[in-house]
């Protein structure tokens, strides 16, 4: 009988567990994780972007690369401050921000991240514009493209 009891308790503990995680709320996922669109930098160049987004919680980050700017110099890692401007649900803006890199050899396409940023469950971002300061020299970018297949849904 007492290995019966025993056996009892642990499928009830067992279903209990699985019953718990069954109810727990599911992490947020960040869709889609990968999208495309196209910048103008003016005399810096113009050309397609890649962001790749991931979400823990309400902290946010967005690694992103594009043939718009490209280095004239090699540069080294963690030397490019960049900022993007996302427009969010269509009535404000979100904004990340951050100083990592690879290090880019000279004539490379930029690429930077992880850029950090604040979202919210629910929250549609979907890029404007990207600052990117290399050397001190500031180049400007403007979305001339939506993204593809669409803005990031948090």
């Amino acid at each position: 009988m007492k290995n019966v009891s025993r056996s009892s308790t642990l499928l009830t503990v067992a279903a209990l567990a699985a019953t718990t995680l069954a109810m727990a709320p599911a992490a947020h996922a960040v869709t889609p994780e990968t999208a495309t669109l196209s910048f103008d930098c003016g005399s810096y160049g113009s050309g397609t972007a890649t962001l790749k987004a991931t979400q823990d919680g309400t902290a946010a980050t967005i690694d992103l690369s594009t043939t718009a700017v490209t280095a004239p110099l090699p540069v080294g890692a963690n030397s490019v401050r960049s900022t993007l401007t996302l427009a969010r649900n269509g009535t404000d803006t979100a904004t990340f921000t951050g100083s990592s890199n690879p290090a880019i050899p000279a004539g490379g396409a930029v690429s930077t991240g992880p850029l950090a940023g604040t979202v919210a469950a629910g929250d549609s971002l979907e890029a404007k514009t990207l600052t990117v300061v290399v050397f001190g020299i500031t180049a400007r970018c403007t979305a001339t493209s939506p993204q593809n297949p669409g803005p990031f849904i948090f």
